[in-house]
């Protein structure tokens, strides 16, 4: 089933190319780049100047003069009415338009939600219900998945599905679904690669299973993992044989330094990371330790796993495109409908390096005849992105997030004076740390000496139905006492987000008496 690719301009993602220059030409090169490398295909809508200037904290007039230096040279055509577009190519190979210029050259040198109850069987007998004030991590706003959307195509994709998609599935996932999955994330978060690089899986922890077998059976023992990090993963990982090597990471990401020495002490040559926004601290991976990650990959002869769980939901930051992008032999993307629709949706994905792409398939045609998820499903994803609808809910659900943010921040600085918050540049989810909590008024017996311990706030929350999470629950070894709660924002409800931040408060007072 073929589907024509159009696009949001607001799923689109540019960023400055690195490297000293005016903003002006940084930004051209960087739209040029993404030209020749074939990621901002003909007739892809650029953001708009305003949109993409708040976006990359610079001057719209910088916007505005590069997409006019480049609508003169042909390469994007701008009409009154309608979107900056990538001009189409003319068949001399220039790019149409009114300027002589031509195409440019070669290319220049994705926490899910919070785990279900489960019965001594393992598998969850039912889906658990979510707390009253739900400030748990990983899961979105479950009150706006797009419902109509998708129904709408998934009747578009079963009425275009022909007898042949209805016969089964390719390993690697239907072509539709994987065109369309590679182009979202192309535009989106500046990948790079064919469309056969993607593998569709039932999500990320099938993902990541699949990619724990097969660097198992190429004789890796050894995984390197953030500490603290996403712990379903860490436990997939084990299950398929492979051990996790703790990483301490800091305000830059993942330390570099340590990576090194414990793959030297270990023998590891693969790494799990989220680079965009590390999972649970928020730190974004500097630009420094990127390109020593990548380094230390192309040495090792490894495998870096990026896990982009979150990345879509930024506020005020520069955009972090994915770590894939700069090496797409080294890195593997790791994604999934989890965050951005909601978990029981099912669909993940994987952007595969060509060297391990056939190990991954081979262990995915070792799980059966259907080892992804249901063709229809995948055809109805296929269509959601291609019409749009992908985009339109993101952005609808960016503002959305952003705004509660706004408020969890200032709700928490009343309620919680003193409490360091972190981690809130991205994502659903911000880092609290009680240690220099002051309540004035009110005694509360070991703050900032014997330390409060979160997990007795979080059995506190337990008892008045809210949903907290101890930052030891991602750690590796967990440490002997925390202070530090994980408090997501994605499914809280707008209207009881005061009275969910006053019943915190309420079980951080009785965790200190």
């Amino acid at each position: 089933m073929a589907l024509d690719q159009t696009n949001s301009a607001d799923e689109v993602l540019i960023a400055l190319a690195p490297g000293p220059g005016a903003l002006r030409h940084r930004l051209e090169r960087a739209i040029l780049e993404g030209i020749a490398s074939g990621r901002l295909t003909p007739g892809t809508a650029l953001p708009p100047s305003r949109a993409l200037a708040d976006t990359l904290g610079i001057s719209r007039w910088v916007v505005t003069e590069t997409y006019g230096h480049l609508v003169s040279k042909g390469v994007l055509d701008a009409r009154t009415g309608s979107a900056t577009r990538v001009a189409p190519p003319l068949a001399d190979g220039g790019m149409a338009g009114p300027g002589p210029g031509p195409r440019p050259g070669g290319p220049v040198d994705a926490a899910r939600p919070a785990d279900a109850t489960r019965p001594a069987g393992g598998a969850p007998e039912h889906a658990p219900r979510r707390a009253t004030h739900d400030l748990a991590p990983g899961v979105p706003d479950l009150r706006h998945v797009p419902r109509e959307a998708w129904l709408r195509a998934a009747r578009d994709a079963l009425a275009a599905a022909t007898n042949d998609d209805l016969g089964g599935q390719p390993a690697a996932g239907h072509p539709a679904a994987r065109e369309a999955v590679a182009t979202h994330l192309r535009r989106a978060r500046m990948t790079s690669g064919p469309d056969r690089a993607v593998v569709l899986s039932r999500g990320a922890s099938d993902g990541m299973s699949r990619i724990a077998a097969a660097l198992a059976a190429a004789g890796h023992t050894h995984l390197l993992v953030e500490d603290p990090s996403w712990a379903p993963l860490r436990d997939v990982a084990a299950a398929a044989g492979l051990v996790p090597v703790p990483v301490p990471v800091d305000h830059d990401g993942i330390a570099t330094d340590r990576l090194r020495s414990q793959a030297d002490r270990t023998g590891a040559r693969a790494v799990l990371l989220t680079p965009a926004h590390q999972f649970p601290l928020g730190a974004a991976l500097s630009e420094a330790r990127r390109a020593a990650v990548l380094d230390w990959s192309r040495e090792a002869d490894g495998l870096v796993i990026e896990d982009d769980y979150d990345a879509e939901f930024r506020y005020d930051r520069r955009p972090v495109p994915a770590l894939q992008g700069l090496d797409p032999d080294r890195v593997l993307l790791l994604g999934a409908t989890s965050k951005t629709l909601a978990p029981a949706f099912g669909i993940g994905w994987m952007v595969v390096p060509e060297r391990w792409r056939a190990a991954v398939l081979e262990v995915s045609m070792g799980r059966g005849p259907t080892p992804g998820p249901a063709t229809l499903d995948q055809l109805t994803l296929a269509r959601f992105v291609a019409d749009g609808a992908f985009a339109r809910h993101l952005r609808a659900a960016r503002g959305r997030y952003a705004r509660r943010r706004a408020a969890l921040l200032a709700a928490l600085d009343s309620e919680l004076p003193g409490a360091r918050v972190g981690g809130i540049a991205a994502g659903m989810h911000v880092t609290v740390d009680l240690a220099g909590l002051d309540l004035p008024g009110l005694d509360l017996p070991g703050v900032g000496t014997t330390r409060l311990d979160a997990a007795a706030v979080v059995r506190e929350g337990a008892a008045r139905d809210v949903a907290l999470v101890d930052l030891r629950r991602y750690q590796v070894a967990p440490s002997a006492g925390s202070t530090v709660l994980v408090v997501g924002y994605g499914n809280l409800a707008d209207a009881r987000l005061a009275e969910a931040v006053g019943s915190l408060r309420a079980a951080v007072e009785a965790a200190a008496g």
